[in-house]
Order: C-alpha cells, then sequence, then structure tokens
C-alpha cells in the first residue's frame, strides 16, 4: 500500500497537475493514475510541490548573537573579532539551544537538508563540532545535518587548528571546511588552501572553503578562486569542492571574472553566493557608487559553474537578519542581481533545491522523480514562477515521505468598501 499520495501536485507550470506517490520514503509513481488508496493523502489543489529546500552554508553554532553585542564599524574583521570574544562564552547548552531554534525554523520554511559550518579554533576547541554531532542524531528524520570543520580563525595563524581539524573528521564531521583569506600573507593563504586539500585526501571528504570575501582583490589574499580551481583539478576532487562568498569576483575586469569563472567550471567547483551577509557587510568604505558584493549569479550560470545560495550567519554580527527562510534569501538574491524574469525567478529557485543537492553531494537522491527520497514541500501558490514573489505559506514540509512541518492560516478581507449612494 502507497503510503502518503499527494494529489493535484504541480510540479511545472506548463503541464496539468500530477499525483505523487511515495512508498518507505521514496517516490513511485508521478502521473494522472493515482493508486486507489494510500495511508495518508494530502490534496494539493494544483499548488506547486519542490523538492526539499538546502542550505548549504550556515553557520548555527554562531546564530541569534544579535542582543550580546554589535560590531561597532560592521566590517568583515570587526564581526570575526567579535564573534570570537564571544565564542570564549559558549557552552554545550548555549550553542545547541540556539542551534535547535534555527532547525526548526528552518524546518517549517521547507528546509530538509542543511550544511552546518561549526568553529573549530583554540578559541572554542570541539565544541560545536561536539554539539552538532548530538543535534544530527536528535534531528535525524526531520532534517539531514551535514557537518563542516571550519577554522574561522585561520590555520596556521591559530595554532593547534590543524589537529583539531584532524580531530573533529575523526570523531564525525563530514566535510573539510576553509577559511582560505584568513592568514597573514598570500604564502600562508595557499598554504592554508593546500593543508585543507591534504585533509580532505587523508579523510575522504569534500571541501568547503570560504574564500575572496571582500570588495575587490587588491589584496590577494582574496582572490584565491583559481588557486582553489588549481588545487581542485590537482588532487582529482572536481564535483567535491563547493567556495563560498566568493564577494571579489564581482569587482575584477569583465576579461578576469570569465577566465576565472571558466576555471571554476572546468575543475568542477561550485559557488555558493551569501547575499544576505554579503551585501550587508560589502561597500563599507565606498562613498560614492556602493558595491553591492555579490557573485555574479548570472555570469556563473552562463559559466555552466554550479551555483546555489544560502543564509550563512542568522542574526550576529555578520549578518543582524535572516530567520533560516530560504524562498526568502531567494528573492533577496534576485531583487539585487538582476534576476526578474519568470525563467531567472524559476532557476533562482532552482537553486536552492537541484543545484543546491549537487553541492552538497544529494543530487542522485534529490528531486520530483521516481526513486528520489521524498523531500518535497507542498507552497501555498498556483504558479512556480510565482514561488519566491508570493511569500508562499509552507503548507506541508515532507521528510522522507513524512509530513514533519504544516503551516495552517486562514486570510480573509472581512469588509469591504461602503457603496456611496448619490
Amino acid at each position: 500500500m502507497v503510503d502518503l499520495l499527494l494529489r493535484r501536485a504541480r510540479v511545472a507550470d506548463d503541464i496539468d497537475p500530477v499525483d505523487i506517490a511515495v512508498t518507505n520514503g521514496v517516490i513511485t509513481a508521478i502521473g494522472t493514475d493515482p493508486p486507489a488508496a494510500a495511508t495518508v493523502e494530502i490534496d494539493c489543489a494544483a499548488r506547486v510541490v519542490i523538492p526539499g529546500l538546502i542550505e548549504p552554508h550556515v553557520h548555527l553554532d554562531k546564530a541569534l548573537l544579535d542582543g550580546r553585542a554589535h560590531a561597532p564599524d560592521d566590517t568583515l574583521a570587526g564581526a570575526i573579532a567579535i564573534t570570537g570574544d564571544l565564542k570564549r562564552g559558549f557552552t554545550a547548552t548555549d550553542v545547541a539551544d540556539r542551534a535547535r531554534r534555527v532547525l526548526d525554523s528552518a524546518i517549517v520554511h521547507g528546509t530538509t537538508l542543511i550544511r552546518a559550518h561549526p568553529d573549530v579554533d583554540p578559541i572554542v576547541g570541539l565544541l560545536g563540532v561536539e554539539v552538532l554531532l548530538d543535534l544530527r542524531e536528535e534531528y535525524r528524520g526531520l532534517i539531514d545535518l551535514q557537518i563542516v570543520a571550519f577554522p574561522q580563525e585561520g590555520i596556521l595563524g591559530a595554532p593547534g587548528t590543524l589537529d583539531l581539524l584532524r580531530e573533529a573528521l575523526r570523531r564525525g564531521a563530514d566535510v573539510i571546511g576553509g577559511c582560505s583569506y584568513n592568514e597573514a600573507d598570500l604564502a600562508d593563504c595557499h598554504r592554508h588552501v593546500d593543508l585543507v586539500f591534504d585533509l580532505a585526501a587523508e579523510f575522504a571528504v569534500p571541501v568547503d572553503i570560504h574564500a575572496d570575501f571582500a570588495d575587490d582583490a587588491t589584496d590577494p589574499r582574496f582572490a584565491l578562486a583559481d588557486y582553489i580551481a588549481e588545487a581542485t583539478q590537482r588532487t582529482g576532487l572536481g564535483g567535491r569542492v563547493a567556495i563560498g562568498h566568493v564577494t571579489s569576483l564581482a569587482s575584477r575586469p569583465s576579461h578576469e571574472r570569465q577566465a576565472t569563472m571558466a576555471r571554476l567550471a572546468a575543475a568542477g567547483v561550485a559557488v555558493v553566493p551569501l547575499p544576505a551577509t554579503d551585501m550587508h557587510l560589502g561597500g563599507r568604505a565606498d562613498e560614492t557608487a556602493v558595491r553591492r558584493g555579490i557573485a555574479p549569479v548570472r555570469e556563473l550560470w552562463a559559466a555552466g559553474v554550479t551555483t546555489a545560495y544560502s543564509s550563512n550567519n542568522i542574526r550576529n554580527a555578520f549578518t543582524p537578519y535572516g530567520n533560516a527562510d530560504l524562498l526568502d534569501i531567494g528573492l533577496f538574491l534576485a531583487q539585487t542581481s538582476h534576476l526578474s524574469s519568470p525563467p531567472d525567478l524559476r532557476r533562482v529557485l532552482d537553486m536552492a533545491t537541484v543545484d543546491a543537492a549537487t553541492v552538497v553531494g544529494v543530487a542522485d537522491r534529490h528531486g520530483i522523480r521516481v526513486g528520489a527520497d521524498a523531500d518535497l514541500v507542498v507552497l501555498g501558490t498556483h504558479r512556480l514562477a510565482d514561488a519566491l514573489l508570493d511569500r508562499p505559506d509552507r503548507c506541508y514540509v515532507i521528510k522522507a515521505g513524512r509530513v514533519v512541518a504544516r503551516t495552517t492560516r486562514v486570510t480573509e478581507i472581512v469588509a469591504r468598501p461602503i457603496a456611496v449612494v448619490d
């Protein structure tokens, strides 16, 4: 017997609604000839159904710190410094409580997988990793959690970090992270990248590096995308490497941008813009023609670079906004990147679903097709082209074939204009 049946689901704007059957957490049929019965049936009433949303770059351990301190200059350096001070007071209970609040919000907003980047450094040790390892089990069946061992304070500039990263991977971190710009000079930045790739090879894990997070590339530490592409090709890790931010790319001359993006595409390096953070911290010294500081999404698409987006930080010194709603972030990305046509908006939606699945390595089992995991979201809108614009309710959030969240809302106009009688 079918476990779950979604009737009259809108999966594309150019075809009639279909029925989606799910058994044992997997999509088993899609079409207009549904099974006669199912354990659970949901009438989507021609509302849009999309694959589960995927956050490929979130800092759960540093979320919701906005009430504790504020970076006085709202710069990247200021955010790193003030958060470093706050980290000294972190406890397991504190980190877990804040992370749970974000995870719960993400689930309600339709996210079915998060790649989280907890800090690993001499300040907090492995605290963030240990908490997220526990939360990964606690939330199993509700949301998948990938854990990145992330050296926010650098590796060479923070002695002891390399050993901590290795221990994090031994304990079960899924991905090795990097912060390629946070070293003293270019040579150390290159060494940082090399050490990250050495750890990836040692533990057979993917790579996810914070890179090129500056207004421009005048400081060569913020122009390492080409070096990361070279390292990816040298180590044969194409398709398993992502770089986040990459904001300096937008400031480079067109021919340089095109050359770098061609190298990224050829090497199989994905790019993840983080628009809420990138635009908040970027352009702080610009007095005129203030830069947006977001990686050039349309050009990345044209170059064939796998591109997703994510929330990054939520309500802290890096990003004082957010509620773990990927559709909200997607709309902001569209608004700030000149992406407005229906095909553009559909592509932005894909960035948070099928493209993000490629970034985090689950593309083989994610999507709306027979054989894919039944991670699905029923939206309160009737056209995919409107999925961002309408800010729709997540009517049902389905993880592995089970409804894990729903939003029920009644909105109505209860008064009408009073007719004026002449």
